[in-house]
């Protein structure tokens, strides 16, 4: 009987196509083939620690975590739309442009040159959170990636700029790496010489601390969950 019906498909097709048997066997052949599963397709928005800041090719935050991620089994591609000294309100002027469509995840890593310059944490947090909605009504996943301030800044807004980040995450319900250089600020080891900055060790550091949110956010996204 699938013989038959095959028969009877090919039958139609050379008839509405008046194409020999070959073309048309290959022209059902490439109908009734799955499609080739696209990758999962992650960018890595934020400022100098996202991009990498003078490092080497394939240094970069958004390079080893792909070649992390590849070297774990998954399907991925991960760019860099990093932009050295960029503030929130940076990253929010270019954020439509900045993330292509197709975007399955967005790792979101502003903030930092926001603390730097004293900004408010009031317009952090506003900027921060309407990135945030913008990404999720295009339906993209998004990972939120901390920072705290700088003792210096006193306690008034160490306080408040440390809260932005928990906050978003629990208003929101968005998976949170608190702290992007956690385990790398103040080792000498994993810095540039600038001292603020991750060499290619401390990026290792700040790929693992954030395979495990990734990895889960794409269980999840796979799974439909």
């Amino acid at each position: 009987m699938a013989f038959k019906a095959l028969g009877k498909i090919f039958s139609a097709l050379a008839s509405l196509t008046k194409m020999s048997s070959v073309p048309v066997l290959a022209l059902f052949l490439c109908i009734a083939a799955p499609a080739a599963a696209e990758p999962f397709r992650i960018v890595g928005f934020g400022d100098s620690l996202m991009a990498g800041y003078q490092l080497a090719p394939g240094e970069s935050f958004p390079e080893k975590l792909e070649a992390a991620l590849r070297a774990r089994g998954h399907d991925v591609t991960v760019a860099n739309a990093g932009v050295s000294g960029d503030t929130t309100s940076g990253g929010l002027s270019r954020l439509d442009w900045s993330v292509p469509e197709e975007t399955d995840l967005v790792i979101l890593g502003l903030g930092a040159n926001d603390m730097l310059r004293g900004l408010s944490p009031e317009s952090t947090k506003h900027n921060l959170e309407t990135m945030i909605v913008r990404l999720q009504e295009r339906g993209m996943a998004v990972l939120l990636v901390g920072m705290y301030a700088a003792p210096n800044l006193g306690p008034d807004y160490q306080e408040a700029f440390d809260a932005i980040y928990p906050r978003l995450a629990r208003e929101h319900e968005l998976p949170l790496v608190p702290f992007f250089l956690e385990g790398v600020a103040a080792n000498r080891a994993l810095l540039l010489e600038d001292g603020m900055h991750p060499n290619a060790e401390g990026v290792d550091v700040m790929v693992e601390n954030a395979l495990p949110a990734v990895e889960r956010i794409i269980a999840e996204e796979k799974s439909g969950a």
